[in-house]
């Protein structure tokens, strides 16, 4: 009989403590604690707009997050070798990395993963869920670990991943806590860009800062662009750098409305908290 109770109390204490897991993660997400980035520096090292001469341009996008706990490439272009060019000529080395974020499975945004690895096979690459099993064993070939990502998720102190969103193409975006808000840095965008901001501002309760990258805007008209300007404004966003994907019109379009708080985004900018100043 009391061998009974024992088990019985092992059962409870487990489910307690299954349960506290859970709900420890929905607070890390929540981030209760309000952590946050103080000098962050973002550097763009592949994209088809250019803006510092000397650095290649192509169609795809890769960026540089540094002044968090570890530092990140988010997503990787389309080409290794111009990837690691253009990285060598800002002067950050591979082995700076220490994690990679991949945002969703096209070949601009992680063609120039592999060559990467050549250089640093040493790091965390944080992909969707609903990559392939063939891809995710190519990556771990190298010897990097691998997390798939599928609900929000904390990658390192106030540095979170939306999460898989989207339905055809599903797509993580990745999203920061500064100490003047919330950056959120998109791939492509394709769950919608408005979807994406409301879902960051939604998992961490706090305002907009910045959003930028490829925002999927190629084929919308001005009206739609419109439409996005204004939730975007509804939604708070305080400054904008629209690239890669998003269009010269849609380009053109956020500048003339947000002005001086329009950032613009090619190979080779570099954003830092003194440029989002209040």
């Amino acid at each position: 009989m009391h061998k009974v109770l024992v088990m019985i109390g092992l059962m409870i204490a487990g489910s307690s403590i299954s349960g506290m897991k859970i709900h420890e993660g929905r607070q890390i997400m929540g981030d209760t604690s309000k952590v946050a980035v103080k000098d962050l520096t973002i550097t763009v090292v592949y994209d088809n707009y250019p803006y510092r001469e000397g650095l290649r341009t192509s169609w795809g996008f890769a960026c540089v997050v540094r002044g968090t706990e570890k530092t990140i490439l988010f997503d990787t272009g389309g080409d290794a070798s111009i990837l690691l060019s253009n990285m060598e000529k800002l002067g950050i080395e591979p082995k700076d990395i220490d994690v990679i974020v991949l945002s969703h499975i096209h070949g601009d945004h992680v063609g120039g993963l592999h060559g990467f690895l050549e250089s640093n096979p040493h790091v965390t690459v944080y992909l969707p869920k609903s990559f392939t099993k063939s891809f995710k064993d190519g990556v771990k070939a190298y010897g990097a670990e691998v997390v798939e990502v599928h609900e929000p998720t904390r990658i390192c102190t106030a540095v979170y991943s939306t999460g898989e969103l989207g339905t055809w193409i599903k797509e993580q975006s990745l999203v920061i806590r500064t100490d003047k808000g919330l950056v959120v840095i998109t791939g492509c965008a394709h769950p919608g860009i408005v979807n994406i901001v409301t879902k960051a501002r939604e998992l961490l309760d706090d305002n907009i800062l910045l959003v930028m990258g490829g925002f999927h805007l190629l084929d919308k008209s001005r009206a739609e662009i419109e439409k996005i300007i204004n939730s975007f404004k509804q939604l708070g966003v305080q400054y904008v750098g629209a690239c890669h994907c998003s269009g010269d019109t849609t380009r053109r379009m956020f500048a003339s409305e947000y002005k001086e708080r329009f950032i613009n985004i090619g190979v080779g900018k570099a954003i830092t908290a003194k440029d989002l100043a209040f």
